[in-house]
């Protein structure tokens, strides 16, 4: 069974519901899924990663949230390259602040893109001001990804 990685990033738990709201949707899909919500680089190097999900809010400032920025800075330091990586990406903002609005997602966006990574399909940018629940929008998107980017495997 593949291995779908999903990577958290969140400030007040929100993302971390989005991924858990996910996870079934994967899994009906076919994969094993692992949701990391203290992330480090070796969970994504250090064992095998079939498809991976960045699900990322930002902070008032459009900063990545503490608990990612971790993986974020190993990631910049060490430059493993990750050629092989397919993901998908999820950032959850407030266009209230303006030109910050799902800064930390475009910020991880383009950090994968320049290690390599390719993303696959477009990425979700949730703005809370017109949506409540971030899973209304995500749960899908995620059923859409999957079926566009043709991942089922079950």
């Amino acid at each position: 069974m593949p291995m779908l990685k999903i990577f958290v990033g969140t400030m007040y738990g929100g993302a971390l519901d989005v991924a858990e709201q996910l996870r079934p949707v994967f899994e009906e899909a076919g994969y094993e899924v692992a949701i990391f919500d203290q992330p480090t680089l070796n969970d994504l190097i250090g064992s095998p990663t079939d498809l991976a999900l960045f699900c990322v809010s930002t902070t008032g400032s459009g900063d990545l949230p503490g608990n990612i920025v971790p993986f974020a800075r190993e990631l910049e330091a060490q430059s493993p390259g990750l050629d092989g990586l397919r993901y998908g990406l999820i950032a959850l903002g407030d266009s209230s602040y303006g030109d910050t609005f799902c800064g930390a997602g475009r910020q991880l966006d383009a950090l994968l893109e320049d290690q390599g990574a390719q993303r696959l399909g477009e990425r979700l940018e949730v703005d809370a001001m017109e949506t409540f629940m971030a899973d209304d929008e995500a749960l899908p998107w995620a059923e859409q990804w999957i079926d566009e980017q043709q991942l089922k495997v079950a």
